[in-house]
Parts: structure tokens; sequence; C-alpha cells
């Protein structure tokens, strides 16, 4: 009986210390939250017209493009977080499509997307999988514009090279995700993000094109829990 006493507080004291260690490595409020992986961004385009002159219903498409990925959050509760995604530019090449659907390549353009989020975690801090929710803001900041031949020949045949540019926008963006916890400190993420995104072409020969992008970005990631 005697030596059962110690046994059992040495017992209770082992439980305790795992309960704090456990408490610690939980993605609970206060901690940081560091991801690093891959994300592809594929446009969803709906694309106007090039306004006149140029041939009716001449329109384009985007194509994808895939890039690493780096994340912060913070938990402002233990199921609040506040998430910055950054990035290094995504190069998109611009497509031709409607009437002059199957001419190419006309051009190319990168843009950096940063976005911030807040999110909701479900179940405990301390959880294995623990899905989230978030709602936020991106700013598409669009860069090194480039036009092709091809546009060149469509907008201004037999003149010098046409150029465009793209309006920077703010647009809503909206995420679900999920992390699954590797160790104590370690876990992988998943996540995709729509952000509903309408901007507007300018080219150097006058015209104007309204475009839709609304871009779904697929990632998948590795974090640290601080």
């Amino acid at each position: 009986m005697n030596q059962a006493i110690p046994r059992a507080l040495k017992v209770l004291a082992l439980a305790a210390a795992l309960a704090a260690a456990s408490s610690a490595s939980a993605q609970s409020a206060g901690s940081w939250l560091a991801t690093l992986g891959i994300n592809k961004i594929t446009p969803k385009v709906d694309s106007g017209d090039v306004s006149a002159p140029a041939l009716p219903h001449t329109k384009a498409d985007v194509n994808s493009d895939t890039k690493p990925r780096l994340a912060f959050a913070y938990m402002l509760t233990d199921h609040v977080s506040a998430e910055l995604d950054l990035g290094l530019p995504y190069k998109h090449d611009l497509i031709g499509d409607g009437a002059i659907k199957g001419t190419g390549k006309v051009g190319s353009s990168e843009a950096l997307p940063p976005t911030a989020l807040l999110q909701y975690r479900f179940l405990a801090a301390d959880a294995r999988v623990r899905p989230y929710v978030g709602v936020g803001i991106t700013y598409a900041y669009f860069q090194k514009e480039t036009g092709s031949s091809q546009l060149t020949a469509l907008l201004n045949t037999g003149g010098p090279g046409t150029t465009f540019k793209l309006d920077n926008k703010f647009a809503a963006s909206f995420q679900l995700g999920g992390t699954v916890k590797i160790n104590e400190r370690w876990f992988a993420d998943a996540t995709v993000i729509k952000t509903y995104l309408k901007t507007k072409v300018h080219f150097s020969t006058g015209q104007t094109q309204d475009v839709k992008l609304d871009p779904v970005a697929l990632s998948v990631s590795v974090g640290y829990k601080f």
C-alpha cells in the first residue's frame, strides 16, 4: 500500500507533464503556424470581347501556373486564426479564345496575389485533424505584361508591337482546408482558395477588354507550429 501511493503519484505527475506538453504543442491561442508548399492557380475565365475596332467576339483564356507558397497564421483563439499567404509571382500565358480560338498565345503576365484571411478551425486545439474555413481579401498585382507577335497581328497589323496593361484589383477570397498533425510541432496542410476577381485589359492600340479571372488556388504544404 505504501509503495502503491508513490507509484500512483508518479503516474499522475507523468500524466500532467504529458498533458502540459500536449497543450503546448496544440494549435491554441497565441500559437504561430508557418506553412511552405506548392500552390497551383487555375483561372476560371469568363472573357468579354475586345472593344472595337477588333474582330467581333475576340476573347481570351488564361493558363494555370504553379509556384511555391508561404503562409503565416496566428491563433487569435483556440478556433479563430488570421493568415497571410505570400509567394513568388505566377506567370500566366494568355491564349486566344472566341473568334480567335486556336491562334495560340497572345501574351503573358505575372500576377502576385497576396491574401489575408480570417479563419475558423474546427475541433479541439490538439486534435489530430483540424478542418477549417476562411474568408478574406486578395490584392491581385499584375506586372511584366508582354504581348506576342500574334497579338500585334490581331490588333495592329503592320504596325509596332502591341502591348497591354492589366488593372490591379482587390477581390474577395473564400477558403476551405485542413491540417493533419504529424508530431508535436509538424503538420501537413491542404487548402483550396476561390477568389472572385474581375479586371480590365488596356491595349496600347486603344482597345479594352473586361475579364473575369475567378481563379482557384489549390495547395499542399508542410507546416511548423512555433
